[in-house]
């Protein structure tokens, strides 16, 4: 029973960590900045976080079930992948192509704001309508990307720390169930001065706009910098510690 418990707290607790990842908040931030609303910010980071569970709870499952070894070209490759999408997410919020996608995809207003019943169930209902296809399905995939990058990670340490797999895959869900809740936390953390400066201050959101975009540039070119030269992805003996 001890054990137990502390398994639930440990991996729960982990996860709300891991989510405070740099990687992690940078990619949030990009796509926080362009969208208006508390409600809709934590939708975004609860959407983030199933995807990257998934990707962890799959992933990690296989590992550990069936002893699978990670190459560590296929390792570098993965976070190369985080990356690439970090600087991909930088360069569409600073070229604005994040906000016509954004607008394209999203119900018109007259439809967002029709009226219904305002009763608690309709809450997430409306909300998930009003982001649109394209703002749901932006943080989860995001999501998916980065649990592949951290998944073998994640399963490796949980491996060597708890012999029973079992118990090792319920240490995995309990550490998504973590990042979902941490990543939840944070997006609305981030949501608040967005939203206020949005109503007020039009050039400050814009200027936070832009610099969490150039943030998720540097930053993505530093990571596949790292991964390239240092871990020697392209090089015949690639270094891989995951982490």
């Amino acid at each position: 029973m001890l054990a137990f418990i502390g398994i639930v707290v440990l991996g729960f607790f982990l996860g709300m960590r891991h989510a405070t990842d740099p990687d992690h908040v940078i990619a949030v931030t990009t796509i926080v900045t362009r969208q208006r609303g508390i409600a809709k910010a934590g939708l975004i980071g609860a959407l983030w976080g199933m995807g990257h569970t998934f990707t962890i709870f799959i992933v990690g499952s296989a590992i550990i079930l069936f002893k699978v070894a990670i190459p560590p070209r296929v390792g570098l490759s993965m976070e190369f992948a985080v990356g690439l999408m970090l600087i991909l997410l930088g360069i569409l919020n600073l070229t604005g192509v994040l906000r016509w996608l954004q607008r394209e995809f999203s119900p018109p207003v007259e439809m967002a704001s029709r009226p219904e019943n305002t009763t608690e169930g309709n809450r997430l209902d409306r909300t998930l309508r009003e982001m649109g296809l394209y703002n749901a399905l932006r943080p989860l995939i995001i999501g998916i990307v980065h649990g592949l990058a951290g998944s073998a990670a994640v399963a490796l340490v949980v491996m060597a720390a708890i012999s029973d797999p079992w118990w090792a895959i319920a240490y995995l869900l309990l550490f998504g169930l973590g990042t979902i809740a941490g990543m939840m936390v944070m997006t609305t953390a981030l949501a608040l001065p967005i939203g206020y400066t949005g109503r007020r201050f039009s050039r400050w959101n814009h200027a936070m706009t832009v610099t969490s975009g150039l943030l998720s540039v540097g930053f993505g070119l530093f990571l596949s910098f790292q991964i390239a030269i240092s871990g020697g992805l392209f090089s015949a003996s690639p270094r891989w510690t995951p982490r």
